[in-house]
């Protein structure tokens, strides 16, 4: 299953667009006024009327990435709002710089709780991008070929078990992964056991878009599921991580005893906004990493 030039080309165009619309001209209605701010909209960062705006946006770019990659347009399509979205992860600050800027337990607290949301807000985005693939996909009377297909998950006769079960083993691996791949200097805690340096935003995005590349592709091979269920994990797995993150014995044991570099955890240092915009692109290309290998397994066999 080689991609052709004119594939990649597509795959180019489509992500291109995303960068430059979403990523680029959408900027100024999330840049934090200060190149070490974090892109959040924690202090209401992000009016209702630009997050409007930001969903406008997200659909007209996802139906025109899908003209845009035609023959290909869902299987393609569906990366430009995210290609837009990790744009402004890289450019964005990282955690200690918000937490810097909370110095106090009781504002940490209330940073917590808010971001614990905000992964569900960046979701939206990129659903309604995914929206605007729907609509061009219901426009156009070509009915598009099924290239995904392969022998049918552990689970296939509860499709409600098998997706929920996708999404929660999704986010038990990216969550290793994550704290495995995302490091810097780790120091020991007498309470803690150890704590984190804040990793670059350049190794968090990788980590992220590693780590759910991996949860994808393992949850495509042993249980047949589709990209949107690891990518729906990164919203999930954020609220988890900001949940425990800000449970009082712990801010306050780090505000007591560590600079706001410092973390419990890898997973804690990740913004909402890094978390589920590589997390989703990383659970497409996981997906269709699974499905080439099929592929090719297929394939080998044949020629052997």
């Amino acid at each position: 299953m080689e991609l052709s030039v004119l594939t990649k080309l597509r795959i180019t165009a489509v992500i291109a667009l995303g960068v430059v619309v979403i990523g680029i001209l959408a900027w100024p209605m999330v840049w934090p006024g200060d190149v070490f701010r974090a892109v959040t909209i924690f202090g209401g960062g992000i009016s209702f009327g630009e997050a409007l705006i930001l969903m406008i946006l997200a659909l007209v770019v996802g139906f025109a990435a899908y003209f845009l990659s035609w023959p290909y347009g869902w299987e393609i399509g569906i990366l430009a709002v995210p290609a837009g979205l990790c744009t402004w992860a890289v450019r964005s600050g990282d955690m200690a710089g918000l937490l810097r800027m909370n110095p106090l337990a009781k504002q940490r607290l209330i940073v917590y709780s808010t971001l614990r949301w905000e992964g569900f807000f960046w979701l939206g985005i990129i659903a309604v991008g995914f929206a605007g693939v729907l609509l061009a996909r219901a426009m156009v009377s070509v009915k598009p070929v099924e290239i995904s297909k392969q022998a049918a998950g552990w689970f296939a006769s509860n499709k409600y078990l098998n997706a929920a079960i996708s999404v929660f083993g999704s986010i038990l691996i990216a969550q290793f992964c994550i704290n495995l791949l995302a490091r810097d200097v780790s120091m020991p805690d007498a309470r803690l056991g150890r704590v984190l340096g804040q990793p670059a935003v350049s190794q968090i995005c990788f980590a992220v878009l590693v780590s759910f590349g991996v949860a994808a592709f393992v949850m495509k091979k042993f249980l047949n599921s589709s990209y949107l269920w690891p990518a729906a994990g990164t919203a999930v797995l954020s609220f988890a991580a900001m949940s425990v993150a800000g449970k009082t014995g712990l801010v306050e044991r780090l505000v007591e005893s560590w600079p706001a570099s410092f973390h419990a955890k890898a997973v804690f240092a990740v913004l909402p906004v890094q978390l589920v915009a590589f997390g989703t692109f990383g659970s497409i290309v996981g997906f269709w990493l699974a499905v080439r290998y099929d592929y090719w397994k297929k394939y080998k066999s044949v020629s052997d």
